[in-house]
């Protein structure tokens, strides 16, 4: 036996080594498969602006675990690899997959694009997977949700553009502490597998397009501490055992179409800090269990129908910091007992049938910093206290029946920013104080019954970009100043001011709007004003000007509305004003005018009620503006007439023989138009014009060298836009090329040529032709240096882009006015929108055909509103939806995204880092948001829910702090 010993030692030496050489052996090798498949990782990745991926060479697998982004565990295996944030593009591959040993994977916050497949055999070992903030596509990859991942504890797919169903496999990851598949296209009903994951904590379906109920067996996952599926179409009640989840301290159910009463068991849920509910169906009153919760920070029950009064229980609610809810039917008075929650900063409950006075001790114990009771039927006075804070920079009491005068307290409030107090029936004076308050960007006090003198004080508001102090009762002179160049909206109109016009406009370069209207006013037009070369709306009407319209008024490079009427003004309207040809609302009516009308394009849409009580006489009308023809100063004797007939007739056949024939020319008195058939070598020309310039400068021959020589400006599926010149004159022209097998019926060509009469608005681009020819058809359109919107939004300021919007949105405001809702639906509008070098944009139009009858102007005025609000987010976001929209689905995904980024996430992470850089967004944060809102209204899923043009361009209005209308 003891022979034998050393030869059993031996051999278990032996069977050590042999064992370690194949552990090595596998090591090895599983660390050059390892290295293979990270390197055919970066191979597809197309950018890496920050160099992260520069230390993953081709040199050595002993190297990988020294590269950026990657840890390896105790065996030199990759077990972790986080490329978090550094905005990498390309196709991702499905080599990052199948890392045998990795347990955290975090390719989260790229730009990766491509559909995900999982391999089951790999990521055996995964706890933790963030893919979210991509780009990926496809649906949700089906082996993730199987047995080889029960261990996964967090799972984040997020903010990408997955689509179809949740798998109903789901169920299976029972491990998972952490699940968000916000952000997405996901579709179908949440799948009640989803209730198996006991141990889940955060639970995140929100912005999807996920219908049904609520599941009733979530209430069997105890741990969770977070519920947000806001932003779907859910529908249903809210489940009754929701109250079982005594973990909760979130629930987000935003913006469902969820019905019934709240139910009373969220009173159990003793540990919620915040509870979103708003924009949903829901009925009743907030049940009193609510008032229980006394750990909450913020309630909003917003945007529902909800009814009854608001309980003095909300006395409970100690640590609420903010408390929405406006626009439901609540009744009563605003409880008293709102006055003693020590930590309330923002406080709306707008748009309900709230009664009685404000609570006079309001924010003497708050910290109030938002305050919001418009549109009730409030009495009394406003409250000396609500400044108590020195806080409060958002003060909006509009439309109620408040009286008395403005107190003290907000006249000295230095932080106000926001100040709206129109149309109630405050009296008294304009106190001083007022207006030498630093912050004030908008101050709206009109529709009241103040009074006294506005220019017996020094006006030092350096903030100020709207001022609207209408319908009162204010008196004398006007001031020559108001504090500030930064004045874009300017509105004093019925009052009792007199005196001449003695505003220092050289000082407002950027005011777009100047209402006098209704007034006192004497004297001549001041000179100064046409300094104001961003004026876009002047009303003057109502008072007693005297003199002559100036000549140097056509000058005004975006003047779009111009009233005078009811003045003393005298002699002739200036020959060089109907010219301009951003002016589509003209009013002269009362007043001493005499002569002709300019034969121009302005005057030819004119309406009989905006020349009437002048002296004034048309040449070229059918006396359908009421005006009688001008009278000829000379006679026709018989031998003249002779002699012309003869000349006309010669002319016809000489025109005849040359193979051009005039059909008629027609000029009417909404627009101007020519009709011609014109003949060449590709058959007869149909040939309109609209305006009398282009009719004599360009011709068939320059359109076809255009089109088949020009350069591409921009193109979609159903046409092609050329930049054109004459071959005889530097007249430069786009024509845009219509390649849709309706170009050629008699609706479509009907409803263009209407389109080309009746479109005149300096945000939409001028069709001034068309040509048809079989199945070729031209639109010709006046032309404009400048870019897409597209190609310049990158690097754009934020009061540029709002300017920009507002703009575009009148646009669309003017053509659904108009019931031109034509030529918007699924067009990319960042595309077929072109801003000059003084940032107006202009639409340029695609007339998209007749219309089949069950689509009617209501659903698709919404879906123009649709496609604005995607446009929206892509001003704010810098993002773009794709390239080439083929498919209403693909502008959806950057819809989704922005919904859940809204909610979820902070402003910082979703807004165009652009704008951070220029740093517009600490001043015009709340601006930012409040468009970002307007954006998702726009795109909300049912059509019915969506703003109307109208209501559009309020808000862009009130956000950009002017209130221009042209329809």
């Amino acid at each position: 036996m003891a022979k034998e010993t050393p030869t059993m030692f031996s051999n278990l030496l032996m069977f050590i080594c042999l064992f370690m050489f194949m552990l090595n052996f596998h090591s090895s090798h599983g660390e050059q498969q390892e290295f293979e498949l990270l390197l055919s990782f970066k191979s597809s990745i197309h950018y890496d602006p920050h160099n992260f991926l520069s230390s993953w060479v081709n040199t050595s697998s002993n190297t990988i675990c020294k590269w950026h982004g990657i840890t390896c565990d105790n065996w030199s295996h990759v077990n972790t690899v986080s490329l978090s944030g550094k905005n990498i593009s390309g196709e991702v591959s499905s080599s990052m997959f199948q890392l045998a040993h990795v347990t955290n994977l975090d390719l989260s916050n790229n730009q990766l694009v491509g559909e995900v497949v999982f391999n089951a055999p790999f990521l055996s070992s995964l706890l933790y997977l963030n893919l979210s903030n991509n780009n990926f596509t496809g649906p949700l990859p089906q082996s993730l949700f199987s047995s080889p991942f029960i261990n996964l504890e967090s799972l984040d797919l997020s903010n990408n553009m997955f689509s179809g169903k949740i798998p109903d496999q789901i169920g299976l990851l029972s491990s998972l502490t952490y699940l968000d598949l916000g952000g997405n296209v996901l579709v179908g009903k949440i799948p009640n597998s989803i209730t198996n994951m006991t141990s889940l904590e955060y639970l995140t379906l929100a912005s999807n397009q996920l219908v049904g109920e609520i599941p009733t067996e979530i209430s069997l996952m105890k741990r969770l501490k977070l519920i947000y599926l806001g932003y779907n179409n859910l529908s249903g009640e809210i489940p009754k055992n929701i109250g079982n989840l005594l973990s909760l301290n979130q629930l987000d159910l935003v913006y469902n179409n969820l019905s019934g009463p709240i139910p009373e068991s969220i009173g159990n849920l003793t540990n919620l800090r915040y509870l979103f509910l708003y924009l949903n169906k829901l009925t009743g009153p907030i049940p009193e269990s609510i008032f229980e919760l006394k750990n909450l920070i913020s309630l909003d029950l917003s945007d529902n129908y909800l009814s009854g009064e608001i309980s003095n229980l909300v006395v409970n609610l100690q640590k609420l910091e903010i408390l929405h809810l406006f626009s439901n039917n609540f009744t009563g008075a605003i409880p008293n007992a709102i006055t003693s929650l020590p930590h309330l900063q923002v406080l709306q409950l707008w748009s309900n049938k709230l009664t009685g006075e404000i609570p006079q001790t309001l924010g003497m114990h708050n910290n109030l910093t938002i305050l919001d009771l418009s549109s009730n039927n409030l009495t009394g006075k406003i409250p000396n206290s609500l400044c108590a804070s020195e806080n409060l920079h958002k003060l909006i009491l509009f439309s109620n029946s408040l009286k008395g005068e403005i107190p003290k307290g907000l006249t000295s409030c230095k932080t106000l920013q926001r100040v709206r107090l129109q149309n109630n029936k405050l009296s008294g004076k304009l106190p001083m104080e007022i207006t030498q308050l630093p912050q004030i960007y908008l101050l709206d006090i009109s529709g009241n019954k103040l009074s006294g003198r506005i220019n017996d004080r020094k006006w030092k508001m350096p903030s100020l970009q709207m001022l609207n102090l209408a319908n009162n009762n204010f008196t004398g002179e006007l001031p020559d100043s108001f504090g500030s160049n930064k004045l874009e909206g300017l509105d004093l109109s019925q009052n009792q001011l007199s005196g001449n016009i003695q505003i220092l406009f050289r000082k407002l370069p950027y005011l777009m709007q100047l209402k006098l209207n209704n007034n006192n006013l004497y004297g001549k037009i001041p000179e100064e004003i046409f300094k104001c070369k961003n004026l876009v709306s002047l009303d003057l009407s109502h008072n007693q000007l005297s003199g002559e319209i100036p000549v140097k008024l056509a000058e005004m490079p975006v003047l779009g509305l111009l009233d005078l009427s009811e003045n003393q003004f005298s002699g002739e309207i200036p020959k060089s004003l109907g010219s301009v040809e951003s002016l589509v609302d003209v009013n002269i009516s009362y007043n001493n005018f005499h002569g002709s009308l300019p034969s121009t394009e302005a005057f030819f849409a004119i309406n009989a009620s905006s020349v009437a009580g002048n002296k004034l006489c048309d040449r070229d009308s059918d006396g359908s503006n009421g005006l009688p023809p001008c009278k000829s100063d000379t006679k026709m004797n018989s031998t003249t007439f002779f002699v012309l007939v003869c000349f006309v007739l010669t002319g016809l056949v000489a025109l005849s023989g040359a193979g051009f024939l005039v059909i008629f020319v027609r000029k009417r008195t909404k627009s101007f138009e020519v009709r011609r058939v014109v003949e060449n070598e590709d058959g007869s020309w149909e040939v309109i014009f609209f305006d009398h310039k282009a009719s004599k400068s360009i011709n068939i021959e320059d359109v076809l060298s255009s089109v088949q020589e020009g350069k591409v400006i921009s193109k979609a599926r159903n046409w092609v836009s050329y930049e054109g010149k004459c071959l005889s004159n530097d007249t430069q022209f786009v024509v845009k090329e219509i390649s849709d097998t309706n170009s050629v019926s008699v609706s479509f060509w009907d409803e263009t040529v209407t389109f080309g009469r009746k479109v005149k608005h300096s945000n939409i681009a001028k069709l001034i032709g068309m040509f048809r020819c079989g199945k070729k058809v031209y639109l010709v359109y006046e032309f404009e240096d400048g870019k897409s919107l597209s190609e310049i939004m990158h690097s754009l300021s934020w009061q540029k882009r709002i300017k920009i919007a507002l703009g575009i949105a009148k646009a669309i405001k003017f053509l659904h006015c108009e019931c031109l809702w034509i030529g918007l639906v699924n067009e990319m509008l960042t595309e077929i929108v072109l801003v000059n070098g003084k940032d107006i944009p202009r639409l340029k139009l695609n007339i998209s055909g007749v219309k089949e009858e069950k689509l009617r102007k209501e659903v698709t005025e919404k879906s123009e509103i649709y496609d604005f609000g995607v446009m929206l987010i892509e001003l704010l976001t810098g993002r773009t939806s794709v390239n080439d929209i083929e498919t209403v689905e693909q502008k959806n995904n950057i819809v989704e995204w922005a919904r859940y980024c809204y909610t979820d996430c902070r402003l910082d992470t979703w807004i165009d880092p652009v704008m951070m850089k220029g740093g517009d967004v600490s001043t015009y944060q709340n601006d930012i948001v409040e468009t970002m809102s307007l954006a998702l209204h726009c795109t909300a899923g049912d059509p019915t829910t969506r703003p109307c043009a109208r209501d559009v361009v309020k808000v862009l209005e009130s956000v950009h702090c002017s209130r221009i209308t042209f329809c």
